[in-house]
């Protein structure tokens, strides 16, 4: 037996007769905040580069995976067998150049264009590349593989520059709506800004996801910082005027340079 079959026998047992409760309680609806909680960490496991850590959340993400199969096949709608060689047939189907041996291979067999194209067959004429990305995204990266998705028929922009023009257009749409003082102009229009940031990313070669993850990192760590300043110098943060509060936060961006170049951890001075 595989560790895999292994797995599948071991799920079955927890929501089979005198199983685990807490499994036996637990729905396709209820599993959703979990299977948010394990990809999640599978992403932190990735950012951290431990091999061992990742290899630990694959196994909580693939135990989530298993459940939820497990749930469906007592219903009768599907096993996990099923998943497994539907996924296998579509990545076949998917890649011709790789699989088929009587397959004609074209320049562009690998490319994005060429994966788009044979998702758009499988659709047929009723579907549409927006199927494609899943709603319950987070809104910044639902942007970003949105303005990806019709990239690939050419529905873009030409160059940074006409982001740029887009982005600086944007803003003063959102200038106007501001100075108008109307609320639900002000939220499309901010949204319109955000939706240009987000598309600027494709230009930049930076997903926008991770770039506003690196940023959040780099302001809570200097806020850290900030804080640890203010009860070193006996400081109230809630009492202090916002000149104050700037020069703490230059203060620890200075300190932040510091240990950069000496090469010591970001982390807050001890």
């Amino acid at each position: 037996m595989s560790s895999f079959e292994a797995l599948v026998e071991i799920v079955a047992r927890l929501r089979g007769e005198n199983g685990c409760p807490w499994d036996l309680a637990q729905s396709p609806k209820s599993m959703r905040p979990y299977i948010l909680e394990e990809a999640h960490e599978v992403l932190d496991a990735i950012d951290g580069g431990n091999s061992d850590d990742l290899k630990k959340e694959l196994g909580d993400l693939l135990f989530q995976v298993v459940l939820l199969a497990q749930m469906e096949s007592e219903s009768g709608a599907f096993s996990i067998e099923e998943v497994c060689s539907g996924i296998a047939e579509k990545m076949v189907s998917r890649h011709p150049h790789v699989f088929d041996p009587a397959h004609i291979a074209e320049a562009d067999e690998g490319s994005v264009g060429a994966w788009e194209a044979r998702k758009a067959k499988e659709r047929g004429r009723e579907g549409s590349m927006m199927d494609g990305v899943p709603k319950t995204l987070p809104a910044l990266l639902h942007a970003h593989r949105v303005g990806e998705k019709v990239s690939r028929v050419g529905f873009d922009w030409p160059s940074l520059e006409g982001v740029r023009a887009k982005l600086a257009e944007e803003l003063q749409e959102l200038d106007e709506a501001i100075a108008s003082g109307d609320e639900s102009a002000i939220r499309a229009e901010y949204g319109d800004v955000l939706l240009s940031v987000a598309n600027m990313g494709r230009f930049l070669n930076s997903d926008p996801e991770m770039a506003l993850r690196g940023a959040n990192g780099r302001f809570a760590s200097r806020f850290r910082q900030v804080e640890f300043l203010a009860q070193e110098r006996d400081q109230d943060l809630h009492q202090l005027e916002l000149d104050a509060l700037e020069e703490l936060w230059q203060d620890a961006k200075e300190l932040e340079r510091q240990r950069s170049n000496s090469g010591q951890s970001p982390e807050r001075s001890k």
